[in-house]
């Protein structure tokens, strides 16, 4: 019973992933939700309070899987670790499949619903903490000049996210790879500067 009811789950955020990339979370209905998954509505409910709540669900996973990678890259020095994960960007890219358009999703969402906003900001805070850390680490080892850390990471999750948006816009448009990863050598370069100012 309890695999029968872990499968409906799986299968309605399957369906909900897809219902929202296609639709908008606005035109995806429970019921649209329910027989792209081939359950009932009473299926649903008893997983999920509503639709939000399944919403949430899937950002917090697609949040999670992302710390999950960044946690996974860790070199000597903390500009070999940044380099590193520039290697997460085509990842991301080459298996999100239908979470690409689910990244324009939450960001819409976040705009209109104060619940998704505070789901959305606050791994942001997360990450901008991560790699401050991260940077002042940098510091200590002298890899980088003595500059403003939580600015440096403010700029460095923009430049992410800027990345992450171009590649969902314009799959095409570039080796995203490959611009993250100038993109990154060009961060790090600005980090090792002396700070005359």
């Amino acid at each position: 019973m309890q695999q029968r009811s872990l499968q409906t789950r799986a299968r309605l955020l399957d369906a909900a992933l897809k219902c929202f990339a296609r639709q908008g979370f606005n035109a995806a209905s429970v019921e649209s939700i329910c027989a792209e998954a081939g359950v009932s509505k009473g299926a649903f409910y008893h997983h999920f309070p509503s639709k939000q709540a399944l919403f949430l669900v899937l950002l917090e996973g697609w949040l999670t899987t992302i710390e999950g990678s960044l946690d996974a890259a860790h070199s000597e020095r903390v500009p070999d670790t940044l380099l590193e994960m520039t290697d997460l960007l085509p990842l991301i890219l080459e298996t999100a499949d239908e979470r690409l358009p689910m990244f324009l999703e939450f960001m819409l969402q976040a705009i209109r619903e104060e619940q998704v906003w505070q789901a959305t900001i606050e791994p942001y805070h997360r990450f901008q903490e991560y790699f401050a850390a991260l940077i002042r680490r940098g510091i200590a080892e002298g890899s980088f000049a003595g500059v403003d850390a939580d600015a440096a990471a403010r700029t460095l999750v923009s430049l992410a996210v800027g990345l992450l948006l171009q590649g969902v816009l314009d799959p095409q448009g570039a080796d995203w790879g490959e611009t993250a990863r100038q993109g990154m050598r060009i961060f790090l370069k600005g980090l090792k500067q002396d700070n005359d100012e």
